[in-house]
């Protein structure tokens, strides 16, 4: 989202992850996407890749925000957040653990302070869209996908309200498509 905010046009490859082509091995050992290879240097974290992008073209003031702000949302939801969200998701990983006792410390972890915040302004961090917005939204939709009737049910107007708007966006339909497998 924030390659096409920003304006900057890439070749897109679609990889399977249970077969990974050697050209992404080669570029980012690690193996995980995205990797975004440009400039003649090697991305290979969402943020990273955020942050370029920004730098390069930024009309709305994306990165205009909080610092502490921005990174206390970002340290929960890339830290912790992403935690209970894998097992909330795939609870058949984690039989240890008691599905109700995971939702609950989503819930307080992330639902509720989110909640607070956008009673109080439409975003994350203010009163327009920023990278913050962008960053977390789409770990909030993977949530909101695993139990969709459980989701609705719970009392989250707010955040309810702000996924739904970053779902219909058009930024978010120019660049949510299903691509086909790219082959070396």
């Amino acid at each position: 989202m924030a390659l096409e905010y920003a304006g900057i046009l890439v070749e897109h490859r679609e990889i399977e992850l249970r077969n990974k082509p050697q050209s992404l091995l080669l570029a980012s050992p690690k193996g995980t996407v995205p990797v975004l290879c440009a400039d003649g240097f090697i991305l290979d974290q969402s943020l990273d890749i955020m942050r370029w992008a920004l730098g390069k073209s930024d009309p709305d003031g994306w990165d205009v925000v909080d610092a502490v702000i921005s990174q206390s949302w970002i340290e929960k939801n890339d830290g912790p957040f992403k935690a209970l969200l894998d097992q909330y998701k795939y609870p058949n990983r984690h039989p240890d653990l008691n599905p109700e006792a995971v939702l609950s410390a989503t819930i307080d972890l992330m639902l509720k302070p989110m909640e607070a915040a956008l009673q109080s302004s439409p975003y994350l961090v203010g009163d327009r869209m920023t990278w913050v917005d962008v960053a977390i939204f789409p770990f909030m939709r993977q949530f909101s996908m695993v139990n969709p009737q459980q989701f609705e049910e719970l009392p989250f107007a707010s955040v309810k309200q702000w996924l739904n708007q970053h779902v219909e966006s058009e930024l978010f339909h120019t660049v949510m498509h299903k691509y086909p497998v790219w082959v070396d």
